[in-house]
């Protein structure tokens, strides 16, 4: 697969040690990043093995120079990879989306600290936490502190030497119980330092020391008869337990672990992150990452682990992942199999899902083309097909007590109903309900016209039915010389089972597949269809057959009074003169005769 000199002995040189590798092609422009805990093996292998898929033997063709990085170990590796990745952006490479800024919450260093929103972060020693994945989060968290305790909002410089010189007034805030007035000395330093310790612990998700100083505070306040205030601080621990009842997820005892899990398509992964404190949900994030080279779970969960644990600042020593990956060094990898840890990965994966579903709503209404090559995709995947079934046909028999029998055909393109290109059959060669033969006849006649027409033949065919009704398909196809041109599947009703030519397995999709909705609406459509035009027939034939019972009228005269009554009731009441008008004195006669003598 080599084509020049140059990759051989590059390739022979590579170290066997952990790092970052990058291809160029032929611009010296970089279209791949990868990592490896052995530069040597990895890199090798893209040149000594088949590839699947055909992005890949793209990539591979494109490769001019390889270029790379040795690190101490492979988390350096991870990190370096994305730093790259980031940068310079490599066409070949998953694309990792929203870089928007994040609100944080800042603590400020000052000698009484405000405590704010922001979305800008300075080493001003400051205490910053977050970032956050909605402003919503951070406000509901900030209005519960507001409510806990009473700080300081104004930007004053609280010195005490200013505060001595009675530079400042306390402010309408302190009227109204949200300040205690730093800036007349009516709060001490100390106090005020107890409180942004607690809020700290607040917002770290620990809650056990606020609820154990307020219950303290109102015992003691009830002791003394202050009622008023033991009933303030009574509604501040209820405010409190309400929080935290909403925010604690399983267990208490879970505490500073990052929570990561992957649903992905054939286009996307979106990998979830929930951020653990004390049993609670500190933070929560979806990334969507673009597929390039058709990338496993496992590569696109390690990339956005390190991706988003570099974006949110987290320092956690354990992650809970669906599936083991290589993290590195200092990180615990779990992998939970029951239990309060299994519960908290679960819900992660419903996070994920959820995300999906919503960007699929928003992606059919914004881009529909994108929607429909993703289910094509899809289907392509789940039915275990050649190509993309972009365009299906499926067929339904329709008789009732053996009379009448019909059979409709419903034409989907792109996953959508193509309703001029339905058709609808009248049975001719079989004689009462067979539906086996039916199939047959109504299959060859569909086909022979497309081919006879020189119209495009679809790239799946579904029929609505079992092994037999497959069976019967499966001679027209061959009559026709296209077994193995178009692929053909049958579906079962009761357990909506898919069966293949010559496998006696059935397939069985998840219920909630799209692709099992594709086929079952394709299924319903041609049911109605169907039904439809056999109730016609049968209304058509109901009318017809009792004028018919008329002795010499004709079908000429059946549809003349058809056209003008329009049913046999108002026939049977016309007056002699208007049946006279329509078909001549003679027939007139006949006909008025048969429905007044009866």
């Amino acid at each position: 697969m080599m084509d020049t000199p140059d990759l051989e002995i590059q390739l022979k040189t590579l170290p066997n040690a952990p790092g970052v590798y990058q291809y160029y092609d032929k611009n010296e422009v970089l279209i791949y990043v990868g990592k490896a805990k052995n530069l040597k093996k990895r890199v090798s292998s893209y040149f000594t093995k088949h590839h699947e898929y055909g992005k890949t033997r793209v990539l591979v063709k494109k490769i001019v120079t390889i270029k790379h990085i040795v690190v101490e170990t492979e988390t350096d590796a991870l990190l370096l990879e994305n730093n790259l990745i980031k940068k310079y952006q490599p066409r070949y490479n998953v694309m990792l989306k929203d870089d928007k800024s994040y609100p944080w919450i800042c603590i400020k260093k000052e000698r009484f600290p405000r405590v704010f929103p922001t979305r800008r972060v300075f080493k001003d020693g400051s205490d910053y936490f977050g970032p956050y994945t909605s402003m919503k989060t951070v406000r509901t968290l900030l209005d519960l502190i507001k409510g806990l305790y009473a700080l300081r909002t104004c930007n004053y410089n609280l010195s005490a030497d200013k505060i001595e010189a009675g530079k400042y007034k306390v402010c309408l805030e302190y009227h109204l119980g949200n300040c205690k007035g730093a800036c007349e000395d009516l709060e001490t330093e100390a106090a005020y330092h107890t409180n942004i310790k607690a809020i700290k612990e607040i917002i770290k998700g620990n809650f056990k020391d606020s609820l154990s100083q307020f219950k303290q505070q109102m015992k003691q306040c009830a002791e003394e008869m202050r009622f008023e205030e033991a009933q303030k601080i009574k509604e501040k621990i209820e405010v409190l337990e309400n929080y935290q009842a909403k925010s604690t997820i399983v267990n208490p005892k879970i505490s500073n672990v990052d929570v990561f899990s992957i649903v992905s398509d054939e286009g996307y992964g979106y990998v979830n992150f929930l951020q653990l404190s004390y049993g609670s949900i500190i933070r929560s994030h979806t990334l969507e990452i673009k597929k390039k080279l058709e990338e496993s779970d496992a590569v696109l969960l390690e990339l956005a682990i390190t991706e988003i644990r570099q974006r949110f600042n987290s320092n956690s020593r354990e992650i809970y992942v669906p599936f083991q990956l290589s993290l590195g060094e200092g990180i615990k990898v779990t992998v939970p199999k029951l239990g309060d840890k299994k519960q908290i990965l679960e819900l992660s994966v419903r996070n994920a899902k959820y995300y999906r579903m919503e960007r699929f709503k928003q992606i059919k209404i914004v881009d529909p083309d994108r929607h429909a090559n993703r289910i094509m995709a899809q289907m392509k995947a789940d039915l275990r097909l050649s190509e993309a079934p972009r365009h299906i046909e499926c067929f339904d028999n329709s008789n009732i007590q053996g009379t009448n029998p019909v059979a409709a055909c419903v034409v989907f393109k792109n996953g959508k109903p193509s309703k001029k290109d339905y058709r609808h059959f009248n049975i001719k060669t079989v004689e009462g309900p067979d539906d086996f033969a039916s199939m047959e006849e109504v299959v060859y006649r569909r086909y022979k016209r497309l081919l006879d027409e020189d119209e495009p033949l679809p790239q799946l065919i579904i029929i609505d039915g079992g092994k037999g009704q497959l069976s019967s398909s499966l001679k027209s196809l061959d009559a026709l010389n296209l077994r193995g041109k178009i692929a053909i599947i049958g579906i079962a009703k009761r357990l909506e089972e898919l069966f293949y030519p010559n496998d006696p397995i059935p397939l069985y999709l998840d219920k909630k597949s799209e692709t099992l909705k594709v086929i079952q609406q394709l299924r319903n459509e041609a049911h109605r269809f169907g039904i439809e035009h056999h109730r016609n027939r049968r209304s058509k034939n109901a009318l017809q057959t009792e004028l018919e019972t008329i002795p010499g009228v004709g079908e000429k005269t059946i549809v003349d009074l058809l056209k003008t009554f329009k049913s046999v009731k108002r026939i049977a009441h016309a007056k002699l003169d208007e049946l006279e008008a329509v078909v001549g004195v003679s027939r007139a006669e006949k006909v008025y005769n048969f429905y007044h003598e009866k």
